[in-house]
């Protein structure tokens, strides 16, 4: 008999309920994502959230997504914005998703600032986080609960990250240099104090491709869905074990970030368009590479158990 899911704290706003909506998934907008990420949570399986840079890449993962009947999150964060805006990627987004009928979020992830949330909010995202995972717990908790005041009235789902998750290479964009566990108790407070819809935990994760592989603490994960008893997050999914993935899942992960193995893919795919002095033609150079990216997607998909839940 799998465990009961904690009964969420009556001092909570519940996430789903009673607030406005953003946009209704139709022609014009995106899914807020705590809408995805509650069914997921109850339902035991996750809903991928994929690093979405251009309108290749989000192309790309709405196919796959259409394809396998599947919710999903496109992100993007600092360490896309220097290629596009977050006002010209919304836009980029909004343009390709009414092709695709399947429930899309567009999240802002690690945000750095007040102002890049605010960036995202204007241009249509549904979804927020602001990571302060690294700065002290008190400016972490005041700059959440700013971000949770700015964006609850809209119905925008607000992510935030107790525990900082840090990174395994040099590639890796997002993370510092180490990661510190998340205590659980830590977690509940920071939670009952800010509102977050979904909270992004360290237990052994990290950004990047893994040199070696990761071991998970699920001891202190279940202490912690125990504890808050809202959708968790698990940052740093590129390279996971798949067996620590469905663990993970049945634990109270209820969204999965894949960046680097996008990456990847499209840097093998198009540099293997220059070998044996291949003329470099961009465009058919990353049209080579998308078949890669679509089976990262495919993959991670059914690996998190999403396939179908948007049928």
């Amino acid at each position: 008999m799998k465990p009961r899911r904690p009964v969420r704290p009556v001092s909570r706003p519940v996430p789903s309920a009673k607030r406005p909506a953003l946009r209704k998934f139709d022609a014009l907008g995106f899914v807020p994502m705590h809408e995805l990420l509650q069914p997921a949570y109850e339902g035991s399986y996750a809903v991928p959230s994929f690093c979405a840079w251009n309108a290749e890449v989000a192309e790309t993962i709405l196919q796959v997504a259409a394809d396998l009947k599947a919710p999903v999150i496109l992100m993007s964060g600092p360490g896309e914005f220097g290629l596009n805006s977050p006002d010209t990627l919304a836009r980029i987004c909004s343009a390709i998703a009414p092709k695709y009928r399947v429930p899309v979020a567009l999240h802002l992830d690690h945000g750095d600032s007040p102002e890049m949330v605010v960036a995202c909010l204007k241009a249509g995202y549904s979804s927020v986080m602001l990571d302060y995972s690294m700065r002290s717990y008190e400016e972490n908790v005041a700059g959440v609960k700013q971000v949770v005041a700015m964006a609850r009235p809209l119905g925008v789902t607000v992510e935030g990250e107790i525990g900082a998750v840090g990174k395994v290479d040099d590639v890796s964009v997002e993370g510092g240099q180490h990661s510190t566990l998340t205590d659980p108790e830590q977690a509940a407070r920071f939670v009952e104090e800010t509102g977050v819809d979904a909270l992004a935990v360290s237990i052994g994760n990290a950004h990047g491709i893994y040199t070696r592989l990761p071991a998970f603490d699920f001891e202190r994960l279940e202490k912690i869905r125990q504890a808050i008893g809202i959708p968790l997050v698990l940052h740093g999914g590129s390279g996971t074990q798949p067996e620590y993935i469905r663990r993970a899942i049945s634990l109270g992960m209820a969204k999965i970030n894949v960046a680097s193995e996008l990456c990847k893919a499209l840097h093998d795919g198009y540099t293997g368009q220059m070998k044996d002095g291949r003329p470099g033609w961009v465009p058919s150079m990353l049209a080579a590479a998308r078949p890669a990216m679509a089976q990262v997607v495919d993959r991670w998909i059914r690996l998190a158990g999403a396939a179908g839940k948007a049928a």
